[in-house]
């Protein structure tokens, strides 16, 4: 399947947590940034990315915790920072369990352009 056609096809099955941070960042309301959704990359598809900052946000459900799928979000991550972007990850239960917390860690991140601690 063409990158374009999956990326159209994520945007239509997003997950809970994709529609919670989509309600945070879409129509400029994240500090007048404009945020894409499933945006194709390359060979990859970012969860969010904001081209005017060269931000991607990734948001990591609890198959990211196995060694192989470790291993493929370095290689992307590595891919994606060499393209020229600050990959933020996230994992879904933060979005789940502290939503307001998510928001605070990127606007330092993003706004503030201050790293974590």
């Amino acid at each position: 399947m063409k990158k374009t056609l999956l990326a159209r096809k994520l945007r239509k099955e997003q997950t809970i947590q994709e529609a919670k941070i989509w309600n945070l960042l879409r129509n400029r309301q994240f500090f007048g940034l404009k945020f894409k959704r499933q945006y194709p990359i390359g060979e990859y598809i970012a969860d969010f990315v904001c081209i005017e900052k060269h931000i991607i946000i990734e948001l990591d459900g609890g198959q990211h915790n196995s060694p192989e799928n470790i291993a493929k979000d370095i290689e992307r991550t590595r891919y994606l920072i060499t393209n020229g972007f600050k990959v933020l990850r996230i994992w879904n239960n933060e979005v789940d369990n502290n939503l307001e917390g998510v928001f605070l860690e990127l606007k330092r991140q993003i706004v503030e352009n201050e790293p974590s601690p």
